[in-house]
């Protein structure tokens, strides 16, 4: 199976598979706008190269995160998540995105997408719960839930991260400030901003997230409802073909 198209794309392909138990390989040739999930596997955006890719790769089992969440009518419901998922100021950011032209290209247009909602953003009291009785409470800016590395067009949200380990990565960003964001939001293209006292990174094979008032939620990149969710680690639930060895 071969998803043509940005990372909404592929997450709409994923639901599919997993939904039919697995089924074939996935390849994947990334014709999006932040085109995240690739460059944790290190397929190339290349188009040429990506065919290669899709027909000559090797296969590599990949986990999912299955996420209970509300639908903005109300309704319970769940949806698969390929790469990254958040709570909080990135679902909303990655709505904005979705509305706007793109023609300055992926960074610039998420980086501007940043900026201006986070000027709009207010913190608020949100749970988080994980693994072990582990549990995270006060006012907080973002949960990130993250299978992949990437995100928002090549911020490195969670560097750490490894998609077949059968764990998220969960960086809880607290009660950051403005001055907070214009210091350390440089540092997210390059990895380095978990070291901010305000941000914490975890890891756990279930995550719960709730709020004092009901939080937007985003996975790959499309904003799907709304808290209180549940995230959920699925072992290698996929096979995608990545490049070989050199």
């Amino acid at each position: 199976m071969v998803a043509v198209g940005g990372d909404g794309t592929l997450n709409e392909v994923v639901n599919g598979l997993v939904r039919a138990g697995g089924g074939p390989e996935l390849a994947t040739i990334p014709i999006g706008t932040g085109m995240d999930f690739v460059r944790t596997h290190r397929i190339p955006t290349r188009f040429e190269d990506a065919v290669r890719v899709a027909r000559e790769g090797i296969a590599v089992p990949v986990d999912v995160g299955r996420v209970a969440y509300r639908t903005w009518a109300g309704d319970e419901t769940e949806r698969c998540v390929a790469n990254v998922g958040s709570v909080g100021m990135s679902a909303a950011v990655a709505q904005r995105v979705n509305g706007m032209s793109k023609h300055a290209g992926a960074r610039a247009t998420f980086y501007y997408a940043l900026v201006r909602v986070f000027l709009e953003w207010e913190n608020t009291h949100v749970t988080v719960e994980l693994d072990d009785g582990v549990r995270r409470e006060g006012p907080m800016h973002d949960v990130i839930v993250a299978n992949g590395q990437y995100h928002g067009g090549a911020m490195w949200l969670a560097p750490e991260a490894k998609p077949d380990d059968g764990l998220f990565d969960v960086v809880v960003i607290g009660d950051i400030t403005k001055r907070d964001f214009v210091t350390t939001s440089p540092k997210i293209y390059r990895g380095t901003y978990l070291s901010h006292p305000k941000v914490e990174l975890l890891r756990s094979r279930t995550v719960r997230v709730d709020g004092a008032e009901r939080l937007p939620i985003e996975l790959d990149g499309e904003q799907v409802g709304t808290t209180p969710a549940r995230f959920e680690v699925v072992p290698a639930a996929l096979r995608v073909r990545v490049p070989g060895a050199a």
